[in-house]
């Protein structure tokens, strides 16, 4: 199937899911969210006290608590598609949170093992392998196209601006679609 520039923020969108949904039940919830959060902080080897393990668990439990706020829905999970509108709504919704600035801000410090400011090659690729158990050779690829001015490094305006243009972009080489490898 083709993708479409009008179909791309849902493909993404859809792939997020199909990652997210741990026991594979056809339904995000809670537990789902807690797990992302534990494997930055196991890959990491962080301290539950570290105050970037704590800023990511505040923020992946608000980002819950946002999906399903956007999703109106009654119960405590998610499927594809109320997944997919939720998110849809949520990063565009400044109200409470905005979405893609904290989720990268707090996943941006946790991936800065060194706290230089940057993510290498090589802690993006730990990221990548220990956090998203993705290791096709063209994910790789993508931290060049993320690495926008070419020092080698991703900064963390490149982060931030990849990770907005994930959740809103329709454009197919925006770095940030290619955030997990190509579409």
């Amino acid at each position: 199937m083709t993708t479409t520039a009008q179909d791309l923020v849902t493909t993404k969108l859809e792939r997020n899911f199909e990652v997210m949904d741990a026991n594979h039940d056809g339904y995000v919830d809670w537990t789902d969210y807690q797990k992302l959060a534990d494997r930055y902080i196991q890959a990491y080897q962080l301290d539950k006290n570290d105050r970037r393990a704590r800023a990511l668990q505040t923020f992946t439990q608000i980002y819950w608590l946002e999906l399903l706020r956007h999703a109106g829905v009654d119960s405590d999970r998610l499927t594809k598609e109320q997944f997919v509108t939720a998110n849809r709504l949520a990063v565009i919704d400044t109200s409470r949170l905005n979405v893609t600035e904290g989720g990268g801000h707090a996943i941006f410090d946790v991936i800065d093992v060194d706290g230089d400011n940057e993510i290498s090659k090589d802690e993006f690729a730990r990221s990548l392998r220990d956090v998203w158990k993705i290791d096709a050779p063209d994910a790789m690829d993508s931290f060049t196209r993320l690495d926008t001015d070419g020092d080698g490094a991703i900064s963390r305006q490149e982060f931030i601006r990849a990770v907005r243009e994930h959740f809103l972009s329709n454009d197919p080489d925006a770095p940030g679609s290619l955030f997990f490898g190509h579409i």
